[in-house]
């Protein structure tokens, strides 16, 4: 037990009780000791470097290049995907792809290239392979977009997996995202980032790294292109970033630099090259498309926590009726369950939970259960009992149940990485769905301990089965997240074939998205924690998870009146929209707050229909909800640098307010003419405007020729069209949804467009030619004088 354990403990003997204290204590202990005892200490260790060509085996899209102390494997896929694996790793196994590898591109060959050194040429992209090891990934017109130079290893003289570190260069100008859920984001400044996911324990701030959901993803923008480079390991790890400088005059560029140093695993990388919308398409296709939401999942959500019961409840809900604050969704906490155990209810507090389940529905309300991984560890509940008549749990290095402390007290844990494990616990949600749930809150799943944050429940030296590898958590712990909301989806696959699941984890990896969304947690309830929370999930965007969203409001009803109602018109514009109890219902805050946020409310219910398109694009395109400005002009470098609004898909631009007292705020634009929604005002970009930013709104912008699917009055689809400037057009997508089910919707193409006296026509294009639109248009913008 170290320093760090012993702190944590001691704390958490005053917070959380004597009891609860003394078994974190005894954990803690028993994490180290079991580690001491199974994990060899670092000894005398060997460095590597691969050495130069030796010998060179071409095959189908790439192929073998051996070197004089490693070989290095390329492969070049049909998807425009490039993967390097050094020690000949190939890209299987792999937690983050979606089936199996994608098909060669049999146009890739690999060739001879100047000064010794190998290229392969493909449509999308050069890699050029020096004798020593270097390999560069170049714009198929020969611009260097990132080079990597030969890998070093650090191994043990008496065996065992091996440290290494992969230093890698981008262009001068350009600017490094992603690395997951990053508060101090979007934009990863000069730093070091952890690869650990990691609970802190508390509502995190700008500073706070790592969070709940790290990656080895990284998305890079550059005057060139984009580029995404994914290294494929899942163990522990840190990537230093530091940022290019072009030099003035006659000084010379100093190229930006990452350098990945991870504790084990293979050196292998995935990198895609292009626009950034081309970028995660291949992305999506290498990890799999996003799982699509209900469409209730993309309303409004209240997380409700604390001691109450049905009543309370029953007393919340009716509280937002009765205001008129449209309700789509509310998650019941830990407090609902039978002393914290997962998979059961309190029948004193919740004794007819269906039947308030079925109250709620019939409002348009869903039910949402949190599910935590930690099991109580006492024999005589049922879900422990099966997980061990299952062998289900995580065991250590001596064939023991590892023990940790969380909600329940003493617990032990399913182990995920098992295919069967994942079948069982996925039937264990037939329980939830009979008690009335509709959706499922994955949380504490990094795991992490309740009592002392920060640390893993589990001993680094925990056996899991990684589908039959066998490891121990060094390799498992970043990917337990993401196998347990596999676990869920999968399940829930099974027991409602006809509905789409609804899984929101805490936790995850590359390929979450795949199996539902991400909660990014709860953010300080200040004004950096606020740019935080937009922090995560823009990022959380750029690895290919477009629907997330933190908790608005906070936990511990800390927030100013100011404070909450500016989170609270951000959450309206994120694809999860998610509100927390505490001092924390809109009608707590005086009678101006609760008519700004029926506003806000009110705005996101018209919205539903364009969210719903932007989800089912993000299934066929992975483009996130959420986009940096930069997105249709990466090459904008005064846009790479704006942090402080978004681009919700195409046609909306949002500038959040995220500092007191503000009424006015300076916003960057793209290209183009932009309309203020709320006044009408236009503003032509690119460039920086001021508007107006009073407390009943935050400013939204709709770009000029847009087609924006909204909810109308009577409950229709209306198609609101925004003006195209003189002498262009403009267009939209609108994806009709009957709110559950795996049917394919047809996508409606919609074009706008001046028609001389008859002023702005919207039509639908199809194959047949253009016709009349299938809905009620309402044309917008006509009065808008462009402003300066």
């Amino acid at each position: 037990m170290d320093g760090r354990d012993l702190v944590r403990s001691v704390k958490s003997v005053g917070s959380a009780g004597a009891a609860q204290g003394l078994r974190t204590v005894r954990a803690a202990w028993r994490r180290r000791r079991a580690d001491a005892g199974a994990l060899p200490a670092r000894g005398a260790e060997r460095a590597r470097v691969p050495g130069q060509v030796q010998a060179v085996e071409p095959g189908p899209g790439g192929g073998r290049i051996r070197f004089g102390r490693s070989e290095l494997r390329v492969h070049v896929a049909v998807n425009g995907a490039v993967f390097w694996g050094w020690d000949g790793a190939g890209p299987e196994p792999s937690y983050a792809l979606a089936g199996r590898c994608p098909e060669a591109d049999p146009r890739a060959v690999l060739e001879p290239d100047k000064d010794g050194g190998w290229r392969v040429v493909a449509e999308r992209v050069t890699v050029v392979i020096s004798k020593h090891g270097a390999i560069e990934v170049c714009t198929p017109g020969g611009v260097t977009l990132r080079r990597d130079l030969p890998p070093r290893w650090w191994e043990p003289q008496e065996g065992g997996p091996g440290r290494w570190m992969q230093r890698s260069e981008v262009a001068a100008d350009a600017r490094f995202f992603g690395l997951g859920a990053r508060a101090s984001g979007p934009r990863l400044r000069d730093g070091t980032y952890r690869l650990w996911n990691t609970g802190p324990g508390r509502a995190f701030g700008r500073g706070d790294d790592p969070l709940y959901l790290t990656m080895p993803v990284q998305f890079v923008v550059a005057d060139a292109a984009a580029h995404l480079a994914f290294y494929d390991t899942s163990w522990d790890g840190r990537v230093i970033v530091r940022e290019g400088e072009e030099g003035a005059g006659s000084g010379h560029d100093r190229a930006g630099t990452s350098e990945v140093r991870m504790d084990g695993g293979p050196v292998r990388c995935w990198v895609m090259v292009g626009t950034p919308a081309r970028v995660l398409l291949a992305w999506a296709s290498l990890t799999g498309a996003p799982a699509l939401p209900p469409a209730w999942a993309l309303g409004h959500h209240h997380a409700w926590r604390g001691v109450g019961d049905e009543q309370e409840v029953r007393r919340m809900v009716a509280g937002y009726l009765e205001h008129g604050l449209p309700l789509d969704a509310v998650h019941l906490d830990v407090d609902h369950l039978d002393d914290r155990q997962v998979f059961t209810v309190d029948q004193e507090r919740y004794p007819k939970l269906p039947v308030l389940a079925e109250e709620l529905r019939r409002d348009g309300i869903r039910l949402v259960s949190v599910v935590d991984p930690a099991v109580k560890a006492s024999p005589g509940n049922a879900v422990r009992d099966g997980g061990v008549a299952e062998d289900a749990f995580v065991r250590d290095a001596s064939g023991r149940l590892v023990e940790g402390v969380m909600r329940p007290g003493e617990s032990v844990y399913p182990d995920f990485t098992h295919a069967r494990v994942r079948r069982w616990w996925g039937g264990l949600y037939a329980e939830r769905l009979a008690q009335g749930f509709s959706g499922f809150w994955h949380d504490m799943n990094e795991p992490a301990s309740f009592t002392a944050f920060g640390e893993q429940t589990l001993p680094r030296s925990a056996r899991h089965d990684l589908e039959g590898r066998g490891g121990d958590h060094r390799e498992a712990h970043n990917v337990y997240g993401l196998c347990m909301a596999q676990a869920g989806y999968e399940g829930l696959r099974e027991l409602v074939p006809e509905e789409r699941p609804f899984v929101l984890s805490r936790s995850g990896w590359a390929g979450l998205q795949r199996y539902g969304g991400a909660w990014s947690g709860n953010a300080a309830m200040d004004w950096p924690g606020l740019r935080a929370s937009l922090s995560l999930v823009i990022g959380l965007g750029l690895c290919g998870v477009p629907y997330s969203g933190p908790g608005i409001g906070g936990v511990d009803g800390s927030s100013s009146a100011e404070l909450y109602l500016r989170s609270f018109q951000l959450g309206a514009y994120l694809p999860l929209f998610r509100t927390r109890a505490g001092r924390g219902e809109p009608w707590d805050f005086g009678a101006e707050v609760l008519e700004h946020a029926r506003v806000a409310l009110v705005e996101r219910r018209r919205l539903l229909p364009y969210f719903l398109t932007l989800a089912h694009l993000a299934r066929r395109t992975g483009a996130p909800y959420v986009r940096p400005l930069w997105w249709a002009a990466p090459e904008d470098r005064a846009l790479r640098d704006c942090e402080d609004a978004f681009l919700l898909g195409d046609c909306l631009l949002v500038a959040p307010v995220l500092a007191p007292g503000t009424d006015r705020r300076a916003v960057r634009l793209p290209r183009g003419r932009w309309y203020d929604t709320a006044t009408g005002k236009a503003y032509e970009g690119p460039g920086r405007v001021h508007v107006d930013a009073p407390l009943a709104r935050v400013p939204v912008l709709a770009r000029a020729g847009a087609v924006i699917p909204v909810r109308a009055e009577d409950g229709r689809l209306e198609l609101e069209a925004w003006a195209p400037a003189p002498g262009r057009t403009g267009g939209g997508l609108v994806v009709q949804d009957a709110g559950d089910g795996w049917g394919e919707p047809e996508i409606e193409r919609y074009v706008a467009r001046w028609a001389g006296d008859r002023g702005v026509v919207v039509e639908r294009e199809g194959e047949d030619g253009v016709r009349e639109p299938s809905h009620p248009v309402r044309v917008r913008g006509l009065d808008g004088a462009p402003q300066t």
